[in-house]
């Protein structure tokens, strides 16, 4: 009987040990490197608090909230609010409303979902990028360093350095008439521009709007990503 007592306190303690790694969160994408008056899950978040897949992060206004996640950099700007997840082993960011700055030298460490587009870097050259949510169909999406791509279903097309485009998504026919064919796309004898063979996703255009990068991302997007 007493060896049966044994047998099961020592069950119950392999049990109560083994617990903590059963109930250990696997999705860790990332830690908070700065804030101000920003919140992880509605809570506080301190420097250093660590960002798991699904955890929605947000500003007050005149806020800021910065988040190292492996080869990338992400800032939300005051007034924002974005969710983390894992996509396939690389962290993505959903900007949900407000603005988000990110850095990066490597094409496949970052992505920016924001609305329908998905926005990334082209290259494993350093990459600076700012995306602002402006309405229900509305973007701004501004290179300083590197190029960026956006796609919207099908639909894909390059942000070159050192340029911004508002974005509408799914426009009216008479936008997406408006716009360029896709590179490489022509026609001959018609003096016109060749209709798209698909219905454009979004339209863009271009714009002369000042947008300020935080300081942080630039500097971020010149260091190799084998730093901390």
């Amino acid at each position: 009987m007493a060896r049966s007592r044994e047998i099961i306190a020592g069950i119950l303690a392999s049990c109560l040990l083994m617990t903590p790694v059963w109930g250990a969160s696997t999705g860790a994408l990332g830690t908070v490197v700065s804030s101000d008056r920003a919140s992880v899950g509605g809570t506080g978040a301190a420097v250093g608090t660590t960002i798991f897949s699904g955890d929605t992060v947000s500003t007050a206004d005149l806020g800021s909230v910065q988040l190292r996640t492996g080869n990338a950099r992400f800032q939300l700007a005051a007034s924002s609010a974005a969710t983390v997840a894992d996509d396939g082993g690389m962290p993505t960011v959903t900007l949900l409303r407000g603005s988000g700055t990110f850095s990066t030298a490597s094409a496949k460490a970052f992505a920016l979902n924001a609305l329908t587009a998905v926005i990334k870097p082209t290259s494993d050259e350093p990459t600076v990028g700012q995306v602002t949510v402006l309405g229900e169909k509305e973007l701004l999406v501004a290179c300083t360093r590197g190029a960026l791509s956006i796609t919207v279903g099908d639909d894909s097309r390059v942000i070159p350095e050192g340029s911004a485009y508002r974005i509408v998504l799914d426009p009216s026919a008479e936008e997406a008439q408006d716009q360029p064919p896709p590179q490489g796309a022509g026609s001959k004898g018609t003096g016109r521009p060749p209709l798209m063979a698909a219905r454009s996703r979004f339209v863009w255009y271009a714009t002369a709007a000042v947008v300020l990068l935080t300081v942080f991302a630039i500097h971020k997007a010149l260091e190799s990503p084998d730093r901390p």
